[in-house]
């Protein structure tokens, strides 16, 4: 049953390599190249959310192995995209200064 009191963000709404038409939700300029699932419940926990992370496969590319994270609804749906994806950003920077 739907849960009307959380958000569902699913990795295909932050990854740059997606058009507008196959499921990216963010603009190009704070989208992620192919974010992983561990980037984004980092991210969202950096914004104090209290987020529960599933793996699944986004719908319109259901042959493509993805994930998201479901957040409480604290905000629109668009602000907490756009919040998120601008950390979400910075969590991959310092994910690769570690590599």
């Amino acid at each position: 049953m739907k849960d009307y009191n959380r958000i569902v963000l699913w990795l295909d709404y932050f990854n740059s390599k997606l058009s507008r038409k196959e499921g990216r939700k963010v603009p190009l300029n704070i989208a992620v190249n192919s974010p992983t699932l561990a980037e984004l419940l980092e991210s969202v926990r950096r914004l104090g959310y209290n987020a529960e992370a599933v793996n699944a496969r986004y719908p319109k590319r259901y042959y493509v192995e993805s994930g998201y994270v479901s957040v409480n609804k604290v905000k629109s749906k668009n602000m907490t995209l756009k919040e998120v994806a601008r950390i979400l950003g910075s969590v991959r920077g310092v994910s690769r200064q570690k590599d």
